[in-house]
């Protein structure tokens, strides 16, 4: 590895498909696996493509249910280009053997390169030097340069290229009892041999997909019409020592797309004015080139290498061409099917990064989830409450996506999933609609659309509340937490839980938001909310009262998980650890031994801690005080230390919760935390799941543990503040960013010292606030700040 590059030594057909993953190539608008185009879709390797927004929906027999499940579709693979000696087999690493194979991804312009040389035997050798693309700056293109060198030989080299639409999703090992067919209706077709296409169509969304490829060879192309498949097929004359190079060059459109009439006709006209391999290289290092200065992040060591390729990843799924499409954000990229390509909660990870470098992203993901507001008000009257229930799976139109029934692998079973009840996802998108405009300085997104959301999200929390006599508190009941291994209580019949502590916080706090937003919107635009929602004073009355008096419970000096927590018997973790080593999926384990997790005092992730990621210890403590209760120091310092013994880190984000936590909580500790957020996807340590798709929540999250943790910034009340919290593993790093109108801002923290630099402009100056001091800095001013202990 090297700074701007990741690379990969040898072939290893066990580590394919995570290299796969690891190795996508995406522009925001699509994003392409990291296969080897010579190699079908098999145990070992998976090419797959994916369109972002491309959903379709099918019925499966599981189980004796009729179960459906939306998934993001596998379309048709653009990628097929094999190789053989006349009369002979088709080339392939698995069956013919490899002297050398060397794979790496390049960073900093968004290529992939991978150099193979194959044994033909006799002292004889076939180098083959491929680099890929997709394209940047043009978001429905994509190409592939191959080189091929005989080596020792000279001869007859065939080549066959095409475009596959016999592909389904079948990337996920525990999905395929369930149907993966999603494409229908390929035909293919071209009038020039050079240039071939292929249509198809998704079974029930309906959605036409529109693939075209070009051939550029300095030999003649014969094109073939095998539906499902566009062939073009080449005869190289190879001469020793000579390069010999083919081009493919393709479009994809899809009938979702705007400003198209169809995108069959779309994709063989883009295809047909794109330029060659060497025109399009240049545009699209261009292309990355703008992005990286934007999203600039120097971080020393092995940790910034990490971390710039988790940029690359983020930056791949969510590009400034998101900004034009109506997507949420995928909780494991464009790079696999776990998860079925669903929108979960992980934006609450994703965009507090996005908003001080992509505020347009931001904005645009923000408007996914306000386009299903009628959705998510209409799940609420079902369920007999009012304002909004956002969904814990969302997909293409906003309903419940989460699976009825989910397959534990360790046992064979399929068991009810109940995890739709985390309700919780409805505060974690008003965070972010509050998160985003404060950094934004976005008043107009907040008092139009942020408003709508915010304020049916409150509604939902206050009808939600049951008033509790005895307790002379309201309390929110039948939930699951973020912690998703307790769904229901001991021998309870009925799943749910009740007062999630995460859950009653943060719906505290939505409520006092809202509140908030009411005071400070223009009375014109007041009216038409209250106008629009029939919100009345009685109402708002209620949101006051509720936002001061949910409960939150306590055991033992500790915040409880949830009502009966404390109650919970205890693991004996160190036996299950000697008896399973990774007891990450505790859960499953339990299962199959016909126990269950539910009745024990153990977490996949963190669950009350995320409190702390979410707040500031200042902004915590007045949450606390609001609803009357104390939140000192040692009490917190006694609940992190009380969930940190009782955590199986089942999940890539809690390792980043924790480490984030304990940066200003046990600092010895953090580092440990903040590795495994660090090593998760390139180590793989949930043992086979970074193969299915890289889980982008983490990786975004690990790049705000450096913008927004360690710095301790802040965007609140028209100022950035900071409180840098000393990491000895990162005591130096430097990033730029976007703030209300700034384009640039640039922070450096070494040991002690703080810069911070603002560009020259026309925006108004910046106020900066430390714990101990306050700064204002107009454009074109530094400031450096020395802290002290």
């Amino acid at each position: 590895m090297t700074g701007w590059s990741w690379e990969y030594e040898g072939y290893r057909p066990a580590d394919e498909r995570l290299r796969e993953s690891l190795c996508t190539l995406g522009n925001g608008y699509f994003a392409t696996r990291g296969a080897l185009p010579e190699c079908a879709a098999d145990e070992l390797h998976y090419p797959g493509t994916y369109v972002a927004g491309c959903y379709n929906r099918l019925t499966s027999e599981v189980a004796g249910r009729s179960v459906e499940n939306e998934d993001m579709v596998n379309v048709p693979n653009w990628l097929p280009l094999r190789f053989r000696r006349p009369g002979g087999e088709w080339l392939h690493p698995d069956t013919t053997p490899v002297l050398d194979h060397d794979l790496r991804l390049i960073l900093c312009s968004g290529l992939l390169e991978r150099r193979t040389r194959y044994d033909l035997g006799e002292g004889r050798a076939l180098l083959v030097h491929q680099q890929r693309l997709v394209h940047m700056a043009d978001p429905h293109l994509a190409a592939m340069r191959t080189e091929f060198t005989a080596e020792g030989w000279s001869g007859t080299l065939e080549v066959e290229s095409a475009l596959d639409g016999g592909v389904s999703n079948a990337g996920v090992a525990r999905y395929r009892d369930l149907d993966g067919r999603h494409l229908t209706h390929a035909h293919s077709g071209g009038d020039d041999p050079g240039t071939v296409w292929l249509r198809c169509r998704t079974r029930t969304s309906d959605i036409r997909v529109g693939t075209a490829a070009r051939l550029t060879v300095d030999a003649p192309v014969e094109a073939r019409h095998e539906n499902p498949r566009a062939v073009q097929r080449v005869r190289l004359e190879l001469t020793d020592g000579r390069v010999a190079t083919v081009d493919k060059t393709i479009a994809l459109h899809t009938s979702r797309d705007p400003a198209i009439s169809d995108p069959l006709h779309a994709a063989v006209a883009r295809v047909g004015r794109a330029p060659g391999w060497d025109d399009l290289l240049e545009s699209h290092l261009t292309a990355w080139d703008q992005l990286w200065r934007r999203a600039d992040l120097d971080v020393p060591g092995e940790s910034g290498r990490i971390l710039r390729l988790h940029l690359f990843h983020v930056l791949q799924t969510l590009s400034p061409h998101t900004a034009d499409l109506d997507v949420g954000v995928p909780a494991r990229g464009l790079h696999g099917e776990a998860y079925r390509g669903h929108v979960f909660w992980d934006e609450l990870f994703v965009l507090p990064y996005l908003n001080l470098h992509f505020p347009e992203v931001s904005r645009a993901l923000l408007r996914y989830r306000h386009r299903r507001l009628e959705q998510a008000c209409s799940a609420a009257r079902a369920a007999g409450r009012r304002g909004a229930m956002y969904p814990w799976q969302s997909g293409s139109d906003g309903r419940e996506e989460t699976q009825q029934l989910h397959l534990n692998p360790r046992s064979g079973r399929w068991l009810p999933d109940h995890s739709h009840l985390q309700h919780h996802v409805g505060s974690a998108i008003a965070y972010n609609v509050w998160q985003y405009c404060q950094a934004a300085g976005d008043a107009e997104f907040l008092h139009t659309k942020g408003a709508e959301m915010l304020l049916q999200i409150a509604r939902f929390w206050a009808d939600a509340a049951d008033w509790d006599p005895g307790l002379g508190r309201h309390r929110i009941k039948g939930v699951v937490g973020p912690d998703e291994y307790h769904e229901a209580y001991p021998d309870a019949t009925t799943p749910g839980l009740d007062d999630n502590a995460y859950t009653n916080v943060t719906a505290a706090w939505v409520l006092a938001r809202a509140l908030e937003l009411l005071d400070v919107l223009p009375e014109p635009r007041r009216r038409e909310l209250v106008e629009r929602t029939g919100l009345d004073d009685g109402e708002r009355e209620r949101w006051e009262e509720v936002s001061r008096t949910l409960h939150v419970p306590f055991h033992d000096g500790v915040i409880s998980q949830f009502e009966g927590y404390g109650d919970l018997a205890e693991l004996d973790w160190d036996t299950y650890r000697n008896r399973y080593g990774d007891i990450r999926r505790l859960d499953r384990i339990l299962e199959a031994e016909g126990d269950t997790v539910n009745r024990y005092q153990a977490s996949k992730q963190a669950d009350v801690l995320m409190l702390g990621y979410l707040f500031s210890p200042a902004e915590l403590g007045d949450l606390f005080g609001r609803l009357g209760l104390r939140l000192d120091d040692a009490t917190w310092q006694r609940t992190v230390d009380y969930y940190l013994h009782r955590t199986s880190h089942g999940s890539t984000l809690s390792g980043l919760v924790h480490g984030w936590v304990l940066a200003r909580a046990r600092r010895a500790e953090a580092w440990k935390y903040c590795q495994e957020a660090l090593q998760g996807d390139i180590a793989d340590i949930q043992g086979g799941t970074t193969a299915e798709g890289i889980h982008l929540g983490a990786m975004a999250g690990t790049l705000d543990l450096v913008q927004r943790g360690l710095p301790g910034l802040e965007t609140r009340d028209d100022a950035l503040w900071l409180d840098p919290v000393p990491l000895p593993e990162l005591s130096s790093y430097d990033f730029s960013l976007r703030y209300q109108g700034h384009w640039g801002v640039r922070l450096h923290l070494e040991s002690s010292l703080l810069e911070i630099a603002v560009p020259d402009s026309d925006a108004s100056p910046i106020d900066v606030r430390l714990p101990d001091r306050a700064v204002c800095l107009a454009p074109g001013e530094t400031a450096r700040l020395f802290l002290g202990e």
